[in-house]
């Protein structure tokens, strides 16, 4: 029977939990970014040449 290599099922474990995290980091901080974009608006330029 084979032996189970825990350390390594460990290993892979922790790397998908740091995959997911920087996931949803990188998630909220679009959020984010798109949210500044909308509050900051533009000024309007009048081009009617009035």
């Amino acid at each position: 029977m084979a032996v189970v290599n825990y350390s390594f099922q460990k290993n892979l474990k922790e790397q998908a939990r740091k995959k997911k995290q920087e996931e949803k980091r990188l998630l909220k901080l679009n959020k984010k970014m798109a949210k500044l974009k909308v509050s900051t608006p533009e000024p309007v330029i009048n081009q009617d040449g009035a």
